[in-house]
């Protein structure tokens, strides 16, 4: 047996509102909807997006985690999206070797996105996080 992929499927409230937060800040396509469902998609990544289901209790979206998203040019996405969302952390660099910052989409899930640093010498070392 071998995972080949994974979609994440986030409940909403709304989901013209939520469409259109990821289509405008973060240029994902609507790539299939029906009624109280829908498939966002960026190249390779794909988020699903539901109407809460009527079986479940449900007030607002919850999610302790965050989606990391990885890209060519974080910084590039950094300057398009950082006047437009609520930053949760700015675009820096990492020991770990990434550079990243750090949004809420209009429903308040935390989305990370990275970029890996090919520069060495632009690497923080450990101590200074």
């Amino acid at each position: 047996m071998h995972l080949t992929s994974l979609t994440p499927m986030l409940e909403v409230r709304d989901m013209d509102e939520t469409i259109g937060f990821y289509h405008d800040v973060l240029g994902f396509a609507c790539a299939n909807r029906m009624e109280g469902w829908a498939v966002l998609l960026n190249h390779n990544v794909e988020i699903m997006i539901s109407l809460p289901n009527a079986h479940t209790p449900f007030d607002k979206p919850r999610f302790t985690g965050s989606l990391y998203m990885k890209l060519d040019d974080v910084d590039a996405l950094w300057h398009k999206v950082k006047d437009r969302a609520t930053v949760v952390y700015p675009l820096e660099n990492f020991h770990y070797g990434m550079r990243e910052f750090a949004i809420r989409d209009n429903n308040g899930y935390c989305l990370q996105f990275g970029s890996e640093i090919k520069d060495l010498s632009q690497i923080p070392s450990h101590e200074q996080d």
